[in-house]
């Protein structure tokens, strides 16, 4: 696959030599029978050519042509999301999915795996079939869920996924649990860098309140070890107040606007005729069935997902390639 766009020789044999390195686990050296190395610095980046062909190029030329709605796609290593107009279309391609995936040796996570209605009249289709809550997905480390503005329009809003938040905050725990020895401003200094790169990510529009309660979370942990650094407590909670007072921990702020950000992209959309502009998210539909364009902004690091959704199916896929699949 890489011969079709690289002609470095030299750097195709490079490739062939990793492929065949093998990698060493525990002291031993296990040879590659298949795939890329596991845990391999160049596994990713093959990894990714190799689903552009398996997977990005089919989709784009075979499977949106023959949908009777619109579809889309945004993937992230081998992780990715479908948008169809039409549910048929979104089971017809699921079928389709493992049989192209089986050409190329992979196989579809199906535990991963689920279709969901999902946009403005998702909430009428789960009445319909007696369903009260309405489903959601996770993806890029959000939950998204269907919602409403302020002013009583629909909207697609973003929260912190709960697998996220928990692992956050036992890495929290447990380095408080290693540390609790150390000085305080050391200890109040290190939680304020993580908790720093956690808002950098996940601040971002309709998540504020979600990440402000982990913020909570992570001062109650602070609070029960550090009094457990020796028998007698070294806070009450008057004093520990008090305290952090004087060492505050950073309180979060939105990062990244996504609405500031859809108008940006709406611009390149439209002044480009409607051509679909690679990562770029925007209402391609008005009313009825809707469905978008979605995936990561090429010029921002917080993944701008689903901005507009009037009504559709849903399909989340994890794909597993064995030693081939991306890390």
């Amino acid at each position: 696959m890489l011969g079709h766009r690289v002609k470095d020789t030299s750097l195709l044999r490079l490739v062939n030599k990793f492929l065949r390195a093998g990698y060493v686990e525990e002291g031993n050296l296990y040879k590659t029978e298949s795939g890329t190395p596991q845990g391999g610095l160049c596994s990713p980046i093959l990894a990714n050519v190799y689903l552009h062909y398996a997977l990005d190029l089919w989709f784009e030329k075979i499977v949106k042509v023959q949908c009777k709605g619109q579809a889309y796609m945004v993937r992230y290593a081998d992780d990715f999301v479908c948008c169809f107009q039409y549910e048929s279309d979104a089971q017809t391609f699921y079928e389709a999915l493992k049989e192209r995936l089986a050409k190329f040796k992979l196989e579809v996570a199906e535990d991963k795996t689920k279709i969901i209605p999902f946009g403005r009249y998702a909430g009428e289709e789960c009445k319909s079939v007696g369903q009260n809550k309405l489903p959601t997905f996770d993806f890029l480390g959000f939950t998204h869920y269907c919602s409403k503005s302020q002013s009583g329009n629909f909207r697609v809003k973003r929260k912190t996924s709960k697998k996220k938040e928990r692992a956050k905050l036992q890495q929290c725990k447990e380095w408080l649990i290693k540390h609790r020895h150390a000085g305080m401003v050391t200890i109040v200094a290190y939680l304020n860098r993580s908790l720093l790169g956690y808002y950098n990510y996940y601040c971002i529009t309709d998540n504020n309140q979600n990440v402000d309660n982990l913020q909570d979370k992570v001062r109650g942990l602070l609070f029960k070890w550090m009094n457990r650094r020796s028998q007698r407590k070294s806070f009450n909670w008057e004093k520990f107040v008090l305290f952090m007072k004087r060492y505050p921990l950073i309180r979060p702020k939105v990062k990244v606007s996504i609405y500031d950000l859809s108008r940006v992209q709406n611009y390149i959309l439209y002044d480009t005729g409607g051509a679909v502009c690679g990562n770029s998210a925007s209402t391609v539909l008005r009313g009825g069935w809707s469905t978008i364009h979605h995936g990561e902004a090429p010029f921002y690091s917080t993944p701008i997902i689903f901005q507009h959704l009037d009504r559709g199916c849903i399909l989340r896929q994890h794909q597993q390639a064995g030693q081939a699949r991306c890390r």
